[in-house]
């Protein structure tokens, strides 16, 4: 059987973390920002996790073995 592809587009949204974990940006962040607040654009722009309901999907476009 050959190898999985990655899928182009997933990597470059996702990035594993050193302990393994999915990492991924947040949306919300490209336009349209004047009426949020300075808080909340801030936040916006750190990263969060892949959530648990996703993470097969992502680890799937990643080839990333389960």
């Amino acid at each position: 059987m050959p190898k999985m592809k990655t899928n182009s587009s997933a990597k470059k949204r996702f990035r594993l973390t050193g302990t393994g974990k999915i990492a991924r940006k947040n949306a919300f962040k490209s336009h349209i920002l004047t009426k949020m607040s300075t808080k909340r654009k801030r936040n916006l722009g750190q990263t969060s996790l892949v959530s648990k309901a996703d993470l097969g999907n992502v680890k799937m476009m990643l080839a990333i073995g389960k």
